[in-house]
This record gives C-alpha cells, sequence and structure tokens, in this order.
C-alpha cells in the first residue's frame, strides 16, 4: 500500500534548521569537545558504548536550544556550554534506556547498543552519562539551572514509566498519551530552553516564555515522529517503521483510528496492540485503518497547533537572528511530514 504520510523533501526540513546550526556553530564545537571529554572512563566498556550513540549522527537540537536561548538573553559566559553538554548527556542515557526498555533493534539508523553490547551494559552506560550529566549541572554553578534540569529528570522518568503502564492497553485516554509525551519529550525540551535565560539572569518572563516554547516544541516534535512511525520510512526514521505497532506503543494515531472504528475495527486493535500478537500484514491493515479516519492526518494537525503555541510563546523576546532561528525551528520539526 501507498505511504501515510507524505514526507517533505531533506532539503526543506534541514532548511528549518541551518540557522541555528549556524548561530550555534562555534559553541556547539565547544560543546562536542566536553561531551568527548566526558565519555573517558578507566572502564574500557563504557566510552565504547556511549560513543557508539553519540557519534551516530543525532541532530543534538536540544543543546543547540540551550545555546541559542542563552545567546538570544545576552548571555557572554561559557556556562552555556556546560548545560548543553549535560542535556545532551540526558538525552543520550534516556536513549540507551528507551532501547532496553522497548527492545529496539535500532536507534538512528545502526544497531542499537543493546544489540552490540548487551542490555545491562546499556542501562549502566545510560547511568554513567546521567551521573556525569548531574557532574557538570554543579560545575555550571547555577542552583536554578540545577533546580530546572534535575526536575526535568525526574519527569522523564515518570513519563517513560506512564508509558510502559499504557503499553498495550487500548483503554489509554489522550489524556493519558499527552501526559506521556509531557514527560518523556517535552520536558527536556522545556528545561534546555529555561535554563538559557537563567544564566543570562533574564527574569521570570523570560524563563516563562522559552519554558513553554519548549515545552509545546517538544509536544509538537514527539507528535510528528508517532504519525511518522506510520507514514515514513526506515532512512527517514533511523529505526524500522512500525515498530511502535509491533512494540504495543499506544500513540495518537491508534487511538484516534481506535476510537472512531467500528466494533470490528476496534477487535482488530485489542487483538494486536493488547496481545502481542500482530500477525502477518497486520501492519499494513492498521495502515489502511489509520489513513480511513484520518488519524495520522489529524495527528499532524494537532502538531502544527503545539508549534504554533511554541511560537506565540516566544513573542515577548526581543528580536533578532536567534529568535528567528529558534522559529524556524518549529517548522524544521513539522517540516518532516508535509
Amino acid at each position: 500500500m501507498g505511504v501515510v504520510v507524505e514526507l517533505a523533501s531533506a532539503k526543506t526540513a534541514k532548511a528549518g534548521i541551518d540557522p541555528l546550526l549556524r548561530l550555534t556553530a562555534d559553541d556547539m564545537a565547544a560543546v562536542n569537545t566536553l561531551i568527548l571529554s566526558k565519555c573517558g572512563s578507566d572502564v574500557e566498556m563504557i566510552p565504547e558504548v556511549a560513543k557508539h550513540l553519540i557519534d551516530s549522527g543525532g541532530k543534538r537540537l536540544r543543546p543547540m536550544l540551550t545555546l541559542s536561548a542563552a545567546r538570544m538573553l545576552g548571555y557572554t559566559g561559557d556556562h552555556h556550554v556546560t548545560l548543553a553538554a549535560s542535556v545532551e548527556f540526558m538525552h543520550t542515557a534516556t536513549l540507551l534506556h528507551d532501547d532496553v526498555v522497548d527492545e529496539s533493534d535500532m536507534r538512528r539508523g545502526k544497531q542499537s547498543a543493546r544489540m552490540v553490547w548487551g542490555n545491562q551494559a546499556s542501562v549502566l552506560v545510560g547511568d554513567f552519562l546521567l551521573g556525569q550529566a548531574f557532574r557538570m549541572m554543579v560545575d555550571a554553578g547555577s542552583m536554578e539551572a540545577l533546580d530546572v534540569l534535575s526536575t526535568a529528570s525526574m519527569v522523564i522518568a515518570e513519563g517513560e514509566v506512564m508509558q510502559l503502564s499504557a503499553a498495550q492497553s487500548m483503554e489509554t485516554t489522550e489524556d493519558d498519551y499527552m501526559a506521556v509525551i509531557r514527560g518523556k519529550t517535552a520536558a527536556l525540551f522545556s528545561a534546555a530552553c529555561e535554563v538559557g535565560p537563567i544564566l543570562a539572569d533574564a527574569g521570570k518572563p523570560a524563563r516563562d516564555a522559552l519554558r513553554s516554547y519548549g515545552l509545546n516544541l517538544g509536544l509538537a516534535f514527539q507528535l510528528v515522529d508517532d504519525a511518522l512511525d506510520y507514514g515514513g520510512s526506515k532512512a527517514d526514521l533511523g529505526k524500522n517503521v512500525g515498530d511502535d505497532f509491533h512494540e504495543g506503543k499506544i500513540t495518537l494515531p491508534v487511538l484516534l483510528a481506535y476510537r472512531r472504528g467500528s466494533d470490528e475495527e476496534r477487535d482488530f486493535w485489542r487483538t494486536n496492540m493488547e496481545a502481542d500478537n500482530a500477525g502477518e500484514g497486520a501492519l499494513d491493515d492498521a495502515m489502511v485503518l489509520l489513513k480511513k479516519h484520518g488519524a495520522i492526518d489529524d495527528t499532524v494537525a494537532r502538531a502544527r497547533h503545539y508549534g504554533e503555541m511554541a511560537r506565540d510563546a516566544l513573542a515577548p523576546l526581543p528580536a533578532g537572528e536567534h529568535k528567528s532561528a529558534l522559529l524556524d525551528v518549529v517548522d524544521f520539526c513539522i517540516a518532516r511530514v508535509s
């Protein structure tokens, strides 16, 4: 069958992030140097596992948001580099843990760390990276930033546990789903943006604006990811298409198709999502139902809605290159689908 979601061209999507890449290039070079230095350990497996994922081509969007938010508000020190590296270590640790929980074979187009070194090593190296992240937060010398990022770490863990609880249950509500993605994805986007104005001592209005921007950007980002799982490609996703379906993850496209479906269609979802019993051709059948009920299109529409909320959140902040770049990032996140 045909692809459900028509992907935007790679050129279109890349254009949306180019200004941010340019503005943060020098700072990101310092972040990358710091990341490599903090991966070091006398335990040989730790740098091997960490660098396997760190070197695998992620966009490093979250640390760039930290750098840009700080620079936009006039910060001239170097602690934003330390906190940006901390944010990336937090993200990398969650990816290592997620792949174990989800039993994922691929990450960013290559074998996941758990497939190379095993589950135990992936979990423990993830713990090492979290420890390094917290050490760097302390090095930055801001108790407020430490509070924001440590709280985000707790919320991310809560979101992952909520997702585990909701997996393979068609009784999951849309509110449940939104709570999961606020925790597991949007919380780190939000914290990554908020620590910028903290370092710049920019005051509560700027903190509130960038926290809201990051939260809504993170929601839009995850909604697009969930749509792409049923309409993207292996190259676009860096993992197998339909992994969410085969893992029994209850995402918004599935919830919408389930609620709108007939009794027979709801039986299909219960059989294939709850019983972990997806048969031959079940993914193709699922995609037919998703398209029939407009579930992918409506998920993308929700993503655009949160994208507009992210844009609106930046309205009170000063105009300039960094603000324009952050607005362009919203386009980048949505442009992964047309």
